[in-house]
């Protein structure tokens, strides 16, 4: 029986996707629920799996498709080629074979260990090889560890030994070009749309950061040790943001037609660099949320991109944005806006810098914050005063726990 799979739909709007690898060969054999195909949307990127097992025919290539065209069929009725056994206890997907002639399902390029005859051939001028000695490396050590062959490498191979002919290779002028995939194409249009129809402005602070890394320094461990997973920055940010949108719920609104709309909830997205581009997955509910659970989410969602395996349900809806520019090291800059929503805030990296105290200077770990925001809506008075609630909160994180309240007004009651 010939099985049809299909381009699967990532959302209700897309009708055109990108094929952007196929992780099987044609005519291979494939197993019931493996991954065969990953496909790019302009919103998150699908794996395609099996259905049955059997034998594989691929009918689209790598590149552009249509939702809903038919991308692959499986001959579940053909036989499994010999020498082929599923190792037990392992995955599906996960098979060995016993010939050279038959690949893997999912197969990967395998390259190739360089004889010692070969290496022996291969010649190191002296400052590459003082290098390599210092690295403690060998011609089998770097050989091996190339990933991709340039023009520059064939003409290096077929040149002569003159000193001529090696400037010439050298001095040598090429170019790239990689199509742009679904996801880039998409991001591009947004970014572009949000500089040509918002008013984006930004306004600046800056943070003290000694409470929360005295408070990670001193808890560290112990609330490793409860929670499993490491108490991070972004769980600080995070609560903060809350608090100030509740204070400030103008900067965690949108613009549909003519209304402004302003949830009573608090999605939050976590901007991630993944290797398919920068994708904002959502924390949701993150009000209800303790430190501890906000870390795990941003562990699962950064592993998911980290992967690949962010979906549409992961990136769909988010009230307002946080991005850490700091992690690249960012000293300050302006974020762009994620529509609809109406403002991001962004991080950045801590520095010594000297601060007057009481009167006095001293060296404190600071951090610029920026918060952007759409002028349509949200008026100075409140970006203004949203940030300024965020920095009291992150230098005294215990009002945290009191709505961004001084604890000790709370306790006298004024």
């Amino acid at each position: 029986m010939i099985i049809e799979i299909v381009i699967p739909s990532p959302g209700e709007s897309i009708t055109e996707v990108e094929i952007a690898r196929w992780l099987v060969k044609d005519n291979s054999w494939v197993e019931k629920d493996q991954e065969v195909a990953e496909v790019e949307s302009e919103k998150a990127t699908l794996p395609i799996t099996a259905s049955q097992s059997g034998l594989i025919s691929i009918k689209i290539k790598e590149g552009a498709a249509k939702v809903g065209q038919v991308a692959c069929t499986i001959d579940t009725e053909a036989a499994m080629p010999e020498g082929l056994q599923i190792a037990a206890g392992n995955k599906k997907d996960e098979a060995v074979y016993k010939t050279d002639d038959v690949k893997t399902p999912d197969t990967k390029k395998v390259e190739t260990e360089p004889s010692k005859t070969e290496s022996s051939k291969v010649k190191a001028t002296p400052l590459p090889k003082k290098l390599m000695d210092e690295k403690g490396l060998s011609i089998e050590d770097v050989i091996s560890g190339l990933r991709k062959i340039t023009t520059r490498e064939v003409l290096l191979s077929t040149s002569g030994s003159t000193t001529t002919e090696t400037n010439e290779v050298q001095t040598a002028r090429t170019e790239e070009r990689i199509p742009m995939s679904q996801l880039r194409k998409k991001l591009s249009q947004r970014l572009v749309a949000v500089k040509n129809e918002t008013a984006m402005l930004t306004t600046f602070n800056e943070v003290d950061m000694s409470r929360i890394i005295q408070i990670r320094k001193t808890y560290q461990e112990v609330f490793q040790q409860k929670h499993g997973v490491k108490l991070g920055y972004m769980s600080f940010f995070t609560r903060a943001v809350v608090e100030a949108l509740k204070q400030h719920p103008v900067v965690n609104s949108r613009i549909e037609g003519d209304e402004i709309v302003s949830p009573n909830y608090y999605d939050i997205g976590i901007a991630v660099q993944t290797p398919k581009g920068l994708m904002v997955p959502i924390i949701r509910n993150a009000e209800k949320l303790t430190m501890a659970e906000i870390e795990s989410e941003i562990v699962r969602l950064s592993e998911k991109g980290r992967q690949g395996r962010i979906g549409l349900s992961d990136l769909e809806g988010g009230t307002f944005t946080i991005t850490n520019g700091g992690i690249f090291g960012s000293m300050l800059s302006t974020p762009i806006l994620n529509p609809p929503q109406a403002a991001i805030l962004g991080m950045h990296n801590i520095v010594d810098r000297p601060v007057a105290i009481d009167g006095r200077v001293e060296i404190r770990p600071v951090m610029y914050i920026a918060l952007s925001y759409d002028h349509r809506i949200i008026d100075g008075k409140d970006s203004v005063g949203f940030l300024v609630r965020v920095k009291q909160m992150l230098e005294n994180p215990e009002q945290m726990l009191t709505g961004g309240v001084n604890p000790d007004r709370l306790l006298l009651d004024i």
